[in-house]
């Protein structure tokens, strides 16, 4: 089939969703389930952490790396390797019954990730126009955000009834399908990519990345001793390395000349700093079990509002796009998650009225991540050249998976220090400011660089 005769067809457009869903929801049911997964393999706090948040932290890592190479070798030929990395990663954990090969694992659902999410959105730009690629964004946009409010529910019900190992036979089934329906796709890729990479800065950039991941899950056993101190610190200077380093370099890991748009700016920003907010789900999830008694399949059916709000409002948030342009929406749908989060704060409500107050918080988180989620897409994507879209993407994919990371594993190690003493009300409080802090950065991030103009 020729380009032209592919484009905007449904078949290519389900292949790409189940693509996503690899990371968003099979990966991402480990934020429900991980107190179960924690006990059958007989893990230590901080091999769960790391494990949790692994994924994401490798996915960020790697996804610009991913995104230049798919621009330059094919964004097709990506899509299937990604697939089949979720593959080789989700045996693993199925197979896991020790910290290495779940740690694997965990690793390679990363680096799969790397390679779907940039090369998946870069194929949605190359076929879709118009109106359609705003439809596809909403549907890729599902894939994503309704992927993660699945993931609770889903996890938890599988873990319930089959054995939290199933999610990932699961995962396989669907990586095969998607794989079948991408497969002959015509290739799409950049006519005359940069040559060469950038290995020194994608070097400086791992380490300062992993020294403050190591710094984060530090903080538990070593309070801001020396240790943590040290890892801080080595993130710091790292980081300022890496930017004078890339400033004097021709061929770059990351471009900071795409940071001189502001919708670009603005829209990779706030994604980044929404996205920390995925915190708020590993500390309901756990708090739920750990201090309220629930089981993970009961704590995932509270995540339900969550998964039909934010499916719902996706397609609201492409309406008002076209309506009212990217700025207002995307202005909206944090304002909303924030109020979401802080209801779910109300720790001291007892009994079942807890429960009540944290379905429709969770509904609330929805209703912003899906009213936000498709504006903030199409802002990034659609504000730079053609033959930067590989690159911009693989960004603004990284600001979501680095994100989701730093936030999971500040929330995570934030409710562990707290609920040493036993007092799990205050722990999840204490998580969840943290991520109604983060929520705040994203809503004054918008302001302050967003344009307003339709």
């Amino acid at each position: 089939m020729s380009q032209e005769n592919y484009v905007g067809t449904n078949k290519l457009l389900v292949g790409l969703v189940l693509a996503v869903l690899s990371f968003w929801l099979f990966a991402q049911s480990l934020l429900n389930i991980s107190p179960a997964v924690q006990q059958s393999l007989g893990l230590a706090d901080a091999t769960i952490t790391t494990g949790v948040s692994i994924t994401s932290l490798i996915a960020g890592l790697f996804i610009v790396v991913a995104g230049g190479f798919a621009d330059r070798f094919g964004r097709v030929k990506f899509s299937l390797f990604g697939l089949g990395l979720n593959i080789l990663g989700s045996l693993c954990l199925v197979l896991a019954t020790s910290a290495p090969l779940f740690l694997a694992g965990r690793v390679l659902q990363g680096f799969a990730s790397a390679c779907i999410m940039p090369a998946t959105l870069a194929l949605v730009k190359a076929y879709y126009e118009g109106e359609n690629r705003q439809r596809a964004v909403s549907y890729w946009s599902m894939g994503t955000w309704g992927g993660t409010g699945l993931a609770s529910f889903f996890g938890g019900a599988v873990s319930g009834a089959l054995g939290w190992k199933y999610i990932f036979i699961f995962s396989i089934i669907a990586s095969v399908t998607s794989f079948a329906l991408i497969w002959g796709t015509p290739e799409s890729k950049v006519d005359n990519p940069v040559k060469g990479f950038d290995y020194l800065g994608l070097v400086i950039f791992i380490v300062s990345m992993l020294a403050l991941n190591l710094g984060i899950t530090s903080v538990k056993e070593n309070g801001f001793a020396s240790k943590t101190l040290i890892y801080l610190a080595i993130f710091a200077i790292s980081l300022a390395i890496f930017y004078f380093v890339e400033k004097s370099k021709t061929i770059k890991f990351i471009d900071f000349k795409l940071f001189s748009n502001k919708y670009f700016l603005g829209a990779s920003l706030s994604n980044f700093l929404l996205n920390t907010v995925a915190g708020t789900l590993i500390v309901i999830n756990t708090y739920l079990q750990k201090g309220r008694g629930l089981s993970a399949s009961t704590s995932g059916l509270l995540s339900l509002g969550y998964l039909a709000c934010v499916l719902i409002t996706i397609r609201i948030g492409e309406v008002l796009l076209k309506k009212w342009g990217a700025r207002k929406p995307m202005l909206l749908g944090p304002c909303i998650t924030f109020i979401g989060v802080l209801l779910m704060t109300l720790v001291n409500i007892q009994g079942s009225a807890y429960y009540v107050v944290v379905f429709i918080g969770y509904a609330l988180f929805g209703t912003g991540l899906g009213i936000y989620a498709t504006p903030s897409t199409d802002t990034a994507i659609s504000h730079v050249d053609e033959a930067e879209v590989g690159a911009a993407s693989g960004i603004y994919k990284m600001a979501s998976s680095l994100g989701n990371s730093l936030g999971t594993a500040i929330s995570l190690t934030v409710f562990l220090a707290f609920s040493a003493s036993g007092n799990y009300d205050q722990a999840a409080l204490s998580g969840l400011i943290t991520n109604l802090i983060c929520c705040a950065l994203s809503i004054t991030s918008i302001l302050l660089i967003v344009p307003n103009e339709k």
